[in-house]
């Protein structure tokens, strides 16, 4: 299983004595997969990252391993914890359902707003997504479609940090979308893709009143599922599964 580290020496040597590779390993290229693993799953909730091990699967120094993880945080995928390390975000029942009243209160004011700046470029897209996940997607593409399809309807929003705020609450709750819809598919992502269309009418028409209310219902239906889904918090509770973690591929 990875484990989180404490604050050791990095290696000496320019690449930290890692392979030559290293050098071209920026803390970009570790930010975008670290990000991937976590949103795709592969790296659930509560998983420890050991510094040294990601260095040596990402073939680099431990620098842009350290700022990845930094900018990991800022995104609320990763927790940093003194003096223990990094892990990815878990969460309680009770911070989970906090979390999703915050949701439900922002994201209408998002939507609202963003229905009088979204594009006809940004609606085409929605309508494209919706497309991918009626033909039939795995769990995971779901969950990533999900999440494209809501942050694309919010993309007209006139306030840049409140789109940042909404997307660390997306973030920091997707690990347990995905266990509560792995145990409820496919009869979840049926309801969830007629919610989709009816969000989509009203973004068509751009109609803001009309967003903010179903995007609301969307969201509270799925808080209050979770809150009945205790099995969703006990493998957490219990600790994620030992992880192999892949190598970066360049």
């Amino acid at each position: 299983m990875l484990e989180a580290d404490g604050p050791n020496p990095e290696p000496s040597g320019e690449t930290g004595g890692r392979s030559s590779r290293g050098a071209g390993v920026t803390s970009a290229l570790v930010t975008d997969w670290l990000r991937q693993l976590i949103l795709n799953g592969d790296l659930p909730p509560g998983t420890r990252l050991r510094q040294e091990t990601v260095a040596a699967k990402a073939g680099s120094s431990r620098l842009p391993v350290r700022e990845a993880l930094r900018t990991l945080e800022g995104e609320g995928l990763v927790a940093l914890e003194p003096n223990k390390g990094a892990r990815v975000t878990s969460l309680d029942l009770r911070e989970l359902d906090l979390l999703y009243s915050t949701r439900a209160s922002l994201e209408p004011i998002i939507i609202a707003d963003s229905m009088g700046a979204i594009t006809d470029e940004a609606i085409a897209q929605c309508e494209a997504i919706l497309r991918r996940i009626e033909e039939g997607v795995t769990i995971v593409d779901f969950l990533l479609l999900d999440r494209d399809f809501h942050l694309l309807t919010y993309r007209g929003c006139s306030s840049q940090h409140l789109l940042s705020v909404v997307e660390r609450l997306w973030n920091a709750t997707q690990g347990y979308r995905r266990a509560f819809v792995a145990r409820h598919d496919p009869e979840w992502q049926e309801v969830t893709t007629m919610d989709h269309r009816l969000i989509m009418q009203a973004v068509r028409r751009r109609n803001s009143e009309l967003a903010a209310k179903l995007i609301t219902a969307h969201i509270v239906r799925t808080q209050v599922a979770l809150r009945s889904s205790p099995s969703v918090f006990s493998a957490a509770r219990a600790g994620p599964a030992p992880v192999e973690l892949p190598h970066l591929r360049l």
